[in-house]
């Protein structure tokens, strides 16, 4: 068995964290070129909902009061950008993504937020909680966002089904 030491296992979290947010984004820009369907769009919260089995673990477990400010951190601050720089369009008969470059800086900005927090927190909390931490603040950030795009989607294709 390996074993790494504390210090070390932070650090392959945080590059960890890294790879997979670059890789959110290169998704996410990519998404432009398809169609988007409502199942699209309620998937990625219903998927990472799956997540909060992460709770049964004790080793995972924080107080109430520290998910709750995790979670209203998502909905409340860091879910804004991304429903400010993600628009939707009807071209060609289907809802499409608009490209928008400040939905790039935007990913970007929250990664180095992200990154700079987890560093921060991950020195007075264990690396177990602070992945738990981690997953609300994502989870408050994706559930308001796709509601938001849900609710565009349907905007746009409500005025073409009643015709």
């Amino acid at each position: 068995m390996v074993h790494f030491g504390t210090l070390h296992l932070q650090t392959v979290s945080s590059i960890g964290m890294a790879i997979m947010a670059l890789l959110a984004i290169v998704v996410r820009t990519r998404a432009g070129c398809r169609p988007i369907t409502p199942a699209k769009i309620v998937m990625p919260p219903l998927g990472m909902s799956t997540g909060f089995l992460m709770f049964v673990v004790p080793a995972c477990r924080i107080p109430l009061l520290w998910a709750v400010i995790a979670l209203a951190a998502g909905l409340l601050c860091l879910s804004y950008p991304l429903i400010r720089s993600s628009q939707l369009e009807f071209k060609d008969g289907a809802v499409y993504m608009k490209r928008s470059k400040a939905f790039a800086f935007v990913l970007l900005g929250l990664l180095a937020l992200r990154i700079a927090l987890h560093s921060y927190i991950e020195q007075f909390v264990s690396i177990p909680q602070t992945g738990a931490l981690f997953f609300l603040l994502a989870f408050g950030m994706l559930l308001p966002w796709r509601a938001s795009m849900l609710m565009q989607y349907r905007r746009l294709t409500a005025p073409r089904a009643a015709a």
